[in-house]
């Protein structure tokens, strides 16, 4: 059975151990072979993994959806049930952070000669995991081991596949790796003086039926996705992410009083569908939090720096959100980052 002390010590151990994470990531090689591959020889790019893992594959998606290049993002079980989405001319570009995910090591396992995928790209910790083992060109994350929910690991996955990226399109890897430091900067300032959250928990777990919505747009979308997960890992309460306007498709209905709805973007005016939620959603009584360098309308602000890009509010957005966890969890009563039913790696699929 999980300590809770050991557990809390360790959640809050590995959030303040991302920008030394981060640094670590920063300084390593990329494998030399990322930058011969020819994304045009491809029918396909699939994206695969499960979790926090596959969300952080939204950058890559909507970046080689912009550039014309035929990209599906799926979870490694839809994969397992519809194996016909890999060809011989597929790139299959894997995410786990452990490397021994069930899904993916039954979905290595599932291949044979004849369905393998042309290229396998495989992002892990883990350089002795089946995923490693399987893989034709290898990303290491850098990230160390974590005492149970994705930190480390995570924004480390994030960085991997920036700079995965900057190396396809034959960018300089320097001026990638220069910019992850700044944001390590960043990300340790956050950590050494961080918001006032602990408001911002008590009122929301005060309601009479307190609920949670998490709204990404754009690349935002991986937090928003992510932050909901964790949100339920690390403070066993119930929250749910979305993408764009999907929050009106339905979830609209959970609006008014109890409601805190925590929405991930660049706080642009322009911007098609958050500006409008917001608004709307302060008009019926709920907490509206924007979670980037600028508030929406009628929102409370936790601020991401303005100066970082995209990149930066990514890693600045989610230790947001892992303050957040902490201080809901410690409004309970519960301990944060405890596993009760689950465990770091799932391997049952």
């Amino acid at each position: 059975m999980t300590d809770p002390a050991r557990s809390s010590d360790g959640y809050l151990a590995d959030i303040a151990a991302q920008p030394d994470a981060l640094l670590r990531h920063a300084d390593s090689e990329l494998p030399a072979t990322l930058a011969g591959l020819d994304l045009g020889q491809y029918d396909r790019i699939v994206l695969t993994g499960m979790g926090s893992s596959l969300h952080s594959f939204v950058p890559v998606e909507r970046a080689l959806a912009a550039a014309g290049l035929p990209v599906w993002r799926i979870d490694s079980g839809q994969l397992l049930d519809t194996p016909q989405r890999i060809t011989p001319g597929t790139l299959l570009w894997a995410t786990s952070q452990s490397g021994r995910s069930g899904e993916i090591v039954a979905l290595l396992e599932a291949l044979t000669p004849a369905t393998r995928p042309r290229t396998l790209v495989a992002t892990t910790d883990d350089p002795t995991s089946p995923l490693a083992a399987a893989a034709d060109i290898l990303v290491l994350l850098h990230s160390g081991p974590e005492a149970t929910v994705s930190t480390k690991s995570y924004l480390n996955t994030l960085a991997a596949h920036r700079r995965v990226l900057a190396a396809l399109r034959g960018a300089d890897d320097l001026a990638v790796t220069e910019d992850l430091r700044q944001c390590a900067g960043a990300l340790r300032r956050l950590l050494a003086d961080p918001p006032a959250i602990a408001d911002v928990a008590k009122r929301a777990l005060s309601a009479t039926h307190p609920r949670f919505a998490l709204v990404g747009t754009g690349d935002d979308a991986a937090t928003a996705l992510t932050g909901a997960l964790i949100t339920k890992e690390a403070s066993r309460v119930a929250a749910e992410g979305y993408v764009g306007g999907a929050f009106r498709h339905g979830p609209l209905e959970l609006a008014g009083p109890g409601l805190t709805a925590v929405l991930f973007g660049p706080g642009d005016a322009q911007d098609p569908v958050l500006p409008a939620l917001a608004h709307d959603l302060s008009g019926t009584g709920s907490t509206v939090i924007t979670v980037g360098p600028r508030a929406y309308p009628g929102s409370e602000l936790l601020a991401t720096p303005a100066d970082r890009g995209t990149f930066g509010r990514l890693a600045i957005g989610i230790a947001q959100v892992q303050l957040l966890t902490v201080a809901l969890a410690q409004t309970a009563g519960n301990v944060p980052g405890e596993f009760r039913f689950g465990r770091k790696i799932t391997d049952t699929l």
